[in-house]
């Protein structure tokens, strides 16, 4: 198969998918194309669609491939859909963290560090996809046991969870900017 014909194909699939295409995915599909081609294939789609100045960008995230909207571009892109993506309460937003961070974790285990039930916080996050049950714990009463998915790595942008800041960059993150008033030494 023809290097161009090769991108052609690879770019029908990303417009097409639903979501992230894994190269897994994508070797199934191009029977018979070697995953490194496929693979340099896109690191040309990434490299084109940067230097042209595209509307578009294909991105790494969620262990997979997709196209996505630049960032410059996002205000514009939200103009066009009537309906605001659901914003999470804090209350989601530590829950899902807490699942992120401690996965796999039990019901039991993320009301023990918020302090509160978590039943309702955690039926939304399953219903919105961003979490799941992935097994049951070895313990009397086999609560489950609750993990990510790949819809929580797309939402927020990231490869995989190796991703996720550590403790210390959520702290720079969000601790004020240093007093940079000058002190009198004398």
């Amino acid at each position: 198969m023809e290097r161009d014909q090769l991108k052609s194909i690879l770019e029908s699939l990303l417009f097409a998918s639903e979501g992230p295409l894994t190269l897994h995915r994508l070797g199934e599909v191009l029977e018979g194309v070697e995953r490194k081609d496929i693979a340099s294939a896109l690191q040309e789609l990434q490299a084109e669609y940067e230097t042209a100045g595209r509307g578009f960008r294909l991105i790494e995230v969620a262990g997979g491939y997709q196209m996505r909207t630049p960032r410059e571009n996002a205000d514009w892109v939200k103009k066009l859909y009537r309906d605001r993506p659901a914003r999470m309460t804090r209350a989601t937003l530590e829950t899902l963290a807490i699942i992120a961070y401690k996965q796999p974790v039990t019901r039991a285990e993320v009301e023990a560090i918020r302090g509160v039930d978590v039943d309702g916080v955690l039926a939304t996050l399953l219903d919105r996809r961003l979490v799941r049950i992935v097994a049951r714990k070895d313990v009397p009463g086999r609560p489950f046991l609750y993990g990510t998915t790949p819809e929580f790595l797309g939402m927020f942008n990231l490869k995989d969870l190796g991703h996720l800041p550590t403790l210390k960059e959520m702290e720079e993150m969000t601790s004020p900017p240093p007093d940079e008033t000058p002190t009198s030494e004398e």
